[in-house]
């Protein structure tokens, strides 16, 4: 038969050139882009079989098989499947416009068939041309199921090609690359590698349905008349994914994860979604039991692994859960999807949004079934994800309720066990308005505070929140349910249970008693304080510090400046405890005496010890300890 030459379409003669220097990052990827050639030709012959039984073809044991020569340094992709004409070769292969999946979809869809209506990947479209990252020169040999007569293609990627119409043909398509020399410098390994086309395919197919086989390397010993060993069938083909849960045990589940996370115990939940209609998709999620030592590094791996009809795509894509739910391990497998030419990155489109909130939010339902009916493992999870799940509450405002559903804190209802915010709101004694919270570094230091002295006096319940994030989501939400969240640090608080007549008066006779006080220290200490003022939070401490009610406190201050974001230090307010006797003491010395230089020495000692107490540094920690022993000194 007569070799015809041709020169590819430009379009094709620079996509070659971008193929072969810059479109992969990753060489091995060009077997993945033939893999899935082969096994799109063999789901393309199912459906024609099914369509048209009277089809000549055999469909006894599709197949995709992978033939290595290390004398000749070849690599041959082989499949029994649906096979190409001497024109479709012509078109598809040096048409870069001309996509075979892509007209096969567009007539599935003109024939309204849409159980045939598969996400097939790039038949010989773009991803062929990646075997000319690795090979000098590749041949192309394919007989189209149904036709007696086979085609040849042939070239070495420099701008032309050759077709010759062939006899002897098997069915199918067979791709042969004639491998360029091992360079590893170039991240061009030896493709003849057995152990290295093993490890290939069981990253990037091995979920692929059809059977993957290697020819075996003969021994250089065998003899002729030997029996050929048998193929090596090198993917699992089980997408677990994609199997009915009854036919899915918890230790196939078990072990797909710790292949995924790395891990060596069980995850804590497995999920499972699949989604049906205009685009499906099939995902299966992990919850690990132990939070991973890097969940709070900025170079932390996160995201879930990709896959588009069973090819891997992306190992960690980030770009399908939240930030705050970097956590979650498992697969995610899209019929179909906007990928760019090398499928290393995804386009934005609304499908990936779509898969984002649907898997968000089956993951926050999960958590929340979980903590109703097994409280010992939603305990598990929320001890060692609960700090990272709460920065949803900040960054992830529509499901702002469903994380602060499953959210959980420390309260000074029960010493141990934490509460709901739902739990406490049922507690809420009556009259009251507001949810109170204290932040601090922990629960013994929270608990300590003067500023709690008042609400342990009246029985009224408080959040003891010791994460980081904690000051910044409880300002962002704001209020639960209708109730305001306050931090019992911040603003005026008033819970005098007495009459409210005899409590305003009793307050404005001690405001008037103290103003002289009050406003004397103000003056002594303004360049730290904005206010003076009696407090009617405090039992037992003489004093504490509060924010003004829209200010940052110190924790927050510290944060963003630890954030590289500068941000002015705010005056604090000063409160006082007009029924302490160093407070009584102080004000009765300052009206007797007419020298109150040595008072401004005590109203010094008494602000530090405020600071001090909620866990804070006095400005000026020498000046502080001087005072300090110099007032012990004089007691003795």
């Amino acid at each position: 038969m007569p070799t015809e030459t041709f020169e590819f379409q430009v379009e094709a003669r620079q996509l070659l050139q971008l193929m072969i220097h810059s479109v992969y990052s990753n060489k091995d990827v060009f077997l993945r882009e033939l893999v899935s050639n082969a096994s799109d030709a063999l789901d393309k012959l199912r459906l024609e079989k099914l369509w048209d039984d009277s089809l000549d073809a055999d469909v006894s044991d599709p197949h995709i098989e992978i033939d290595i020569d290390k004398d000749a340094r070849t690599l041959t992709v082989r499949d029994n499947g649906i096979g190409m004409s001497y024109d479709e070769v012509g078109q598809l292969i040096g048409t870069i416009a001309n996509s075979g999946t892509a007209k096969f979809l567009r007539e599935l869809r003109e024939a309204k068939d849409a159980a045939g209506e598969e996400g097939l990947i790039g038949q010989f479209g773009v991803g062929f041309y990646s075997g000319f990252m690795v090979a000098d020169e590749v041949t192309l040999l394919t007989r189209r199921a149904g036709e007696s007569q086979g085609t040849r293609w042939s070239s070495r990627g420099e701008g032309t090609y050759t077709l010759e119409r062939v006899d002897d043909a098997p069915q199918g398509t067979s791709v042969t690359l004639h491998l360029k020399p091992a360079d590893p410098e170039n991240q061009l390994h030896d493709y003849t590698s057995p152990w290295k086309i093993r490890e290939i395919i069981k990253r990037y197919s091995d979920f692929i349905t059809w059977p993957i086989r290697m020819v075996p390397e003969r021994s250089a010993t065998a003899d002729e008349s030997d029996e050929a060993p048998e193929p090596e069938t090198l993917n699992s083909m089980k997408a677990l994914w994609a199997r009915p849960r009854d036919e899915v045990s918890d230790d196939e589940y078990h072990e797909l994860y710790k292949h995924i996370a790395h891990d060596w115990r069980d995850p804590l939940e497995t999920i499972r979604l699949q989604a049906e209609g205009t685009f499906e998709y099939q995902a299966l999620l992990f919850l690990p039991e132990h939070a991973p030592q890097d969940l709070f590094t900025r170079d932390s791996k996160r995201g879930v692994q990709l896959y588009v009809k069973r090819v891997f795509i992306m190992d960690d894509c980030e770009a399908l859960l939240p930030p705050y739910l970097r956590f979650v391990k498992g697969v995610v497998d899209a019929a179909d999807l906007s990928l760019n030419v090398s499928r290393e990155i995804l386009q934005q489109d609304r499908h990936i949004e779509m898969m984002r909130r649907r898997l968000t939010k089956k993951v926050l339902s999960t958590v929340k079934e979980m903590m109703a009916k097994d409280q010992e493992r939603y305990a598990t999870f929320w001890r060692e994800f609960g700090t990272v799940l709460k920065e949803g509450l900040i960054t992830d405002s529509e499901n702002r309720d469903a994380i602060l559903a499953v959210a959980s804190f420390a309260s000074t209802h029960h010493d141990t066990e934490p509460t709901t915010l739902k739990s406490y709101v049922e507690r809420m004694k009556d009259g009251q308005e507001d949810i109170y919270y204290l932040t601090g570094e922990s629960r013994q230091s929270i608990e300590n505070s003067p500023h709690m002295e008042a609400f342990r006096d009246r029985g009224i319940e408080v959040l003891l929140l010791t994460d980081p994030v904690d000051e910044v989501w409880a300002d962002a939400v704001g209020e639960y349910e209708g109730k305001k969240l306050r931090s019992v640090a911040k603003g005026q608080i008033d819970l005098d249970a007495k009459d409210e007549d005899t409590a305003d008066d009793e307050r404005e006779k001690q405001t008037e008693e103290y103003a002289g006080l009050l406003g004397w220290m103000k003056e002594q200490l303004d360049e730290d304080i904005k206010e003076v003022r009696l407090s009617s939070r405090l039992t037992v401490s003489p004093a504490c510090v509060v924010s003004d009610a829209h200010d940052l406190t110190p924790a927050l201050e510290n944060m963003y400046r630890a954030m590289g974001q500068e941000v002015p230090r705010a005056k604090r307010i000063l409160e006082l405890n007009p029924d302490h006797q160093l407070v009584k003491g102080l004000n009765q010395a300052y009206k007797e005496r007419e020298d109150h230089s040595e008072l401004a020495e005590t109203a010094e000692v008494l602000h530090g010890l405020a600071v001090l107490a909620e866990g804070g540094q006095p400005k000026e920690p020498a000046r502080f300890v001087k005072l300090m022993a110099d007032r012990l000194e004089r007691a003795l």
